[in-house]
């Protein structure tokens, strides 16, 4: 190293030329090596994000929105660790670095606590899948169609086709009832007839009627049975199995088909009825007057 320095200064260059070309030098290597590593960074991370998301268009049974977002978590974290390779380069410390963005990290997380309660729900929801869209549900005293599920909240279209939003926190966390998951439903009346009427003839007519109709299903067996004797009617409790698809039109239908039938078979159904028995005030009698004697 003496004999390279004074060959140098001999030559005619300074301590500090031959330190500043030293420096430019460890510079440029530096930058080229950072810039190395980010090209390869950069590849790594999108690849993994193709791959990743890749999987839910090869297979139709994974959704496409949970491996998007997990994609995009893998890439975004490879990026990180790139960074802190860079600096590493530069002979940065990136230990006090961590630590102060884990420190930000967590004011972050709390002051976005909702959102990220319900970014935790919607992955709960997207992977485990108890809804998906097309579904009728009912959910948080919400009854729809799902149009969408996003990270942050479900979209529903209610039977009037007005659109609900509701947080996917509320969505996880409260019972969700669907109805479409099944192919099946059964659906339930009570119909009520008089007293007087023929309670035989009463339940042909309406099983008859019911069993006639093609979306009506021979399997699981329909039920029918007089099952309470109200104040007004003999009520029939039926149940027949149909397809959940047609399940609201078919049960309308049902209701009003029984009940043209029954008065076209001459069977009443009874209405509430009440009778006032009115007590007419009567007048005092008259006072008898005293006489004298």
């Amino acid at each position: 190293m003496e004999d390279l320095l004074k060959t140098d200064l001999y030559n005619g260059n300074t301590l500090g030329d031959l330190l500043t070309l030293d420096f430019l030098a460890g510079l440029v290597g530096n930058v080229l090596t950072a810039v190395l590593i980010l090209i390869v960074g950069l590849f790594i991370a999108g690849w993994a994000n193709r791959r990743i998301t890749g999987l839910a268009t090869k297979h139709a049974k994974l959704d496409d929105t949970l491996f998007n977002f997990l994609g995009s978590i893998v890439k975004y974290a490879i990026i990180g660790f790139t960074a802190l390779f860079i600096l590493n380069t530069f002979g940065i410390r990136t230990t006090s670095l961590v630590a102060v963005i884990g420190a930000a990290g967590l004011a972050i997380g709390l002051a976005l606590q909702g959102t990220l309660s319900n970014i935790a729900a919607g992955v709960m929801i997207i992977f485990f899948r108890p809804i998906k869209i097309g579904d009728f549900v009912e959910i948080a005293g919400q009854m729809g169609t799902v149009k969408d599920i996003t990270l942050n909240f479900t979209e529903l279209a209610n039977l009037s086709n007005v659109q609900i939003i509701i947080p996917n926190s509320e969505v996880w966390g409260n019972t969700i009832v669907n109805y479409s998951i099944y192919p099946t439903r059964r659906a339930e009346w009570t119909f009520g007839v008089t007293y007087d009427a023929d309670l035989k003839k009463a339940e042909r007519i309406i099983i008859d009627t019911i069993m006639a109709d093609e979306r009506s299903h021979k399997e699981p067996e329909p039920f029918i049975q007089v099952t309470n004797l109200g104040d007004f009617s003999v009520d029939f409790l039926v149940r027949v199995w149909c397809d959940s698809a047609v399940y609201f039109a078919y049960k309308a239908d049902m209701t009003r088909k029984v009940k043209e039938a029954l008065d076209a078979g001459g069977v009443d159904i009874p209405f509430p009825t009440q009778t006032l028995q009115l007590e007419r005030d009567t007048p005092d009698p008259e006072p008898q007057r005293a006489t004298a004697s």
